[in-house]
């Protein structure tokens, strides 16, 4: 009997019929003639026109950037939770002057009438149902001057975050985008960078007179450039990959190719850098409160806060006027930075798909 192997009964006749379909497909004419063809309607057969929009779209028309992010920031419940304290932390603090009953943080308050100390300052008061976190040294409420010191330090942070944010990014993409100044913002750079930042800071707090604005402007000259040689450092790497090319091939304009091809890459780094800026600005102030240089001791900050707690840390029952402060501090650093690597895991587009 003979044998005959899959290649010969299976095959074969599928690759012949294969062929023979191809053939007829290939020998078949259209069913129209140039007659009929001619007679169709010209909107059939009108020529596409160019849309930057058109020119844009990928195979994912559905995508969005932001719910992506969205969606993946909120699947990290601990960072969910703690933006939660941060948003109550920041309404409170800018609501608690207006709440009835709240005392004012610059107001001296005295004993009643009634107590043997009846008209004088209630200083150094522990912790009660009248004064939740207690008095200072000269009678004021420390629960107003926290959250009064909350905002102050709230204020510089975020000011501080957002202008290098804003300086630092634009710097950066002008930088690595167009290679004439390349060497100019190099210098700029290296200059900067090898000043120490306590001593710039300590110098333009010396030629601008003490104030919240002083502290914005002192630490947003050092903490721009950072980010700037970063983002600069981003633009080169990606700035020729494929798609940025086709880009430029279909006439998409710059200003959208930054737009849309390269600050989308970045994000996750601007957003991370800002939650990291605004504890560190916060800490800033504190240092130079602490050597003398910050804010003046009228107006309330963490900074003071934490600086007058220092000083009477050592003395008997009065270490709340440290731990208050310093817990509030803590809580403010800590959230914010947890907060700004999860939102930087959840910009980043790779984490989107």
């Amino acid at each position: 009997m003979k044998q005959f192997s899959i290649k010969e009964t299976i095959a074969n006749p599928l690759e012949d019929s294969l062929l023979k379909n191809l053939e007829s497909a290939a020998d078949e004419k259209d069913d129209l003639s140039v007659d009929e063809i001619a007679a169709l309607p010209e909107i059939k057969f009108r020529r596409a026109e160019y849309s930057k929009t058109n020119a844009e779209k990928t195979g994912y028309s559905n995508y969005s950037y932001w719910r992506s992010t969205f969606r993946m920031f909120c699947k990290n419940r601990l960072a969910v939770s703690l933006l939660a304290v941060i948003i109550v932390m920041l309404v409170f603090a800018f609501v608690q002057p207006y709440i009835p009953g709240q005392k004012d943080a610059v107001m001296i308050n005295n004993y009643p009438e009634g107590h043997a100390l009846a008209g004088q300052p209630a200083s150094n008061l522990k912790p009660c149902a009248e004064y939740w976190f207690g008095t200072n040294s000269i009678g004021q409420d420390l629960w107003s001057n926290i959250w009064s010191g909350t905002r102050t330090s709230l204020t510089i942070g975020f000011s501080v975050a957002l202008l290098e944010a804003l300086i630092g990014t634009v710097a950066g993409v002008v930088w690595g985008y167009v290679r004439k100044l390349d060497f100019l913002f190099t210098e700029i750079y290296n200059v900067i960078s090898n000043i120490p930042t306590t001593i710039i800071l300590i110098l333009a707090t010396y030629v601008m007179e003490p104030g919240v604005m002083t502290m914005i402007v002192a630490m947003t000259i050092t903490g721009w450039i950072g980010l700037a040689r970063f983002i600069r450092n981003q633009v080169l790497i990606i700035r020729d990959r494929d798609f940025n090319l086709a880009s430029r091939c279909l006439g998409t304009p710059t200003r959208r190719i930054i737009v849309k091809n390269l600050l989308p890459q970045m994000i996750s780094v601007i957003m991370l850098r800002m939650a990291l800026s605004i504890p560190g600005a916060i800490g800033w102030e504190v240092f130079l409160t602490y050597i003398g240089l910050g804010l003046s001791i009228e107006t309330p900050s963490l900074g003071n806060l934490v600086n007058t707690g220092r000083v009477l840390m050592s003395a008997p029952n009065l270490q709340y006027q440290l731990i208050f402060p310093a817990v509030v501090l803590s809580i403010i650093t800590i959230c914010f930075y947890l907060i700004g690597n999860a939102f930087s895991d959840a910009a980043d587009p790779k984490n989107h798909v």
